[in-house]
């Protein structure tokens, strides 16, 4: 059976993260001349607008999956004018990193928040590390609970960060390949994007199985960033 306090956790960080990631889509169109997500009030730290935008992928599925496997599964997204990535292609490119650029902090941010604590005696390395579980508490109670948050913010974030960095549509990782296309391609390969609606489907079919190996890799890589000297497997 899942464990659903913690999934409740992971459900309150993705809620977190994914309003975080979209806000930073939505303000990265609206500085490079994009106001359609500004006006649909997706500029905005308030989970509330991207609710309303997709309340499945925000709400709905989340929960249920937390239900039936301990932990969140979701979708969200920040609305772009396609005229305006089609004029702007380098601009609706940042716009695409914006996102996981956002969850990459948050990754930073959490790991200076377990360094300090080690460094001041609440936190330690444990001997071994699982997903969400990655640093442990020296007392019980809040610190427990503090710590185990943690946890799940570096590595719910490390989620969604590498997902989302993946080079397949609809993933952000397939916008931002126009920065190191020659710039004669790009109109073609934006086009293509856009004019095939199974393309989605197809990328996320690709992205979902080649993500499990790649996690594991980069999640182990980053565990053993966070701890100087340490050698997790």
């Amino acid at each position: 059976m899942p464990d659903i306090a913690e999934g409740l956790v992971y459900y309150v960080v993705f809620l977190f993260s994914t309003t975080l990631h979209e806000a930073a889509h939505a303000w990265a169109a609206m500085r490079g001349g994009d106001l359609t997500a500004y006006h649909g009030g997706q500029v905005s730290l308030d989970p509330m607008p991207h609710i309303r935008r997709a309340p499945i992928g925000m709400v709905a599925l989340p929960i249920v999956s937390v239900l039936a496997i301990g932990w969140p599964i979701g979708f969200a997204s920040a609305p772009y004018s396609i005229d305006w990535a089609r004029k702007h292609p380098d601009r609706a490119a940042w716009m695409a990193l914006a996102g996981p650029t956002a969850n990459l902090l948050l990754i930073i941010l959490a790991g200076l928040l377990i360094n300090i604590g080690i460094w001041t005696g609440v936190l330690f390395s444990p001997e071994s590390v699982t997903f969400g579980h990655i640093t442990r508490a020296t007392a019980e109670g809040v610190m427990d609970t503090a710590a185990f948050f943690l946890g799940a913010v570096f590595s719910l974030n490390l989620v969604l960060f590498v997902l989302n960095m993946l080079p397949f549509p609809p993933l952000d990782g397939s916008a931002a390949l126009t920065l190191i296309m020659p710039k004669h391609i790009v109109p073609r390969y934006q086009e293509f994007l856009w004019g095939q609606p199974m393309l989605g489907w197809v990328g996320i079919f690709i992205a979902w199985q080649m993500f499990p190996s790649i996690f594991r890799v980069v999640f182990l890589f980053s565990v053993n960033l966070l701890y100087p000297g340490s050698h997790y497997q």
